[in-house]
């Protein structure tokens, strides 16, 4: 990535941040514009090619996290903005990004369940039945933590997955 794609990802990455931490919203004028962006840019580096290599990217980044968003795993905001995260970095560092975006959310949400969670009268029989589904829990407590309406800005796990393969191919 040289520097033009570097800035362009940071600052659309800080913005989205913010929006989605603040208003867990990700605004639609946000991922259209930076998709465009990408599209313009690549266009005019590499022409016909570039504008392939952003359809690619857009579709890597899209039509995954399409399919987690229709099974209500995550907002259509994160859907667009890995759609035009692709149109600037392309097939595989969106899908990098996306692995690990979703390592990162399993580890805040295995963070969120132990801090919101009471596991009883002893911590260690919580983490055993939190390890151990059949030592304790009910079927029903599997989700209820989900169910109850808390989620997290799944940004809170974008950002380090960007830093990180950001970290790796440079």
């Amino acid at each position: 990535m040289n520097i033009v794609q570097t800035a362009a990802i940071t600052l659309f990455l800080i913005i989205a941040f913010i929006t989605d931490v603040r208003a867990q919203i990700i605004p639609n004028r946000l991922t259209v514009s930076f998709f465009a962006a990408a599209c313009i840019y690549h266009i005019a580096v590499n022409g016909m090619a570039g504008a392939a290599a952003a359809a690619g990217g857009a579709a890597a980044g899209f039509v995954p996290l399409l399919l987690l968003h229709l099974a209500k795993g995550i907002g259509a905001g994160d859907v667009k903005l890995f759609g035009a995260l692709g149109a600037w970095v392309g097939v595989w560092t969106v899908l990098q990004m996306m692995l690990y975006a979703i390592l990162y959310a399993g580890l805040i949400g295995v963070c969120f369940v132990f801090v919101n969670r009471s596991f009883g009268k002893k911590v260690t029989a919580g983490v055993t039945s939190f390890i151990v589904p059949g030592l304790g829990w009910r079927k029903h407590q599997w989700l209820q933590w989900a169910e109850s309406g808390k989620k997290f800005p799944f940004m809170l796990a974008v950002a380090p997955a960007a830093v990180t393969v950001w970290s790796m191919i440079n």
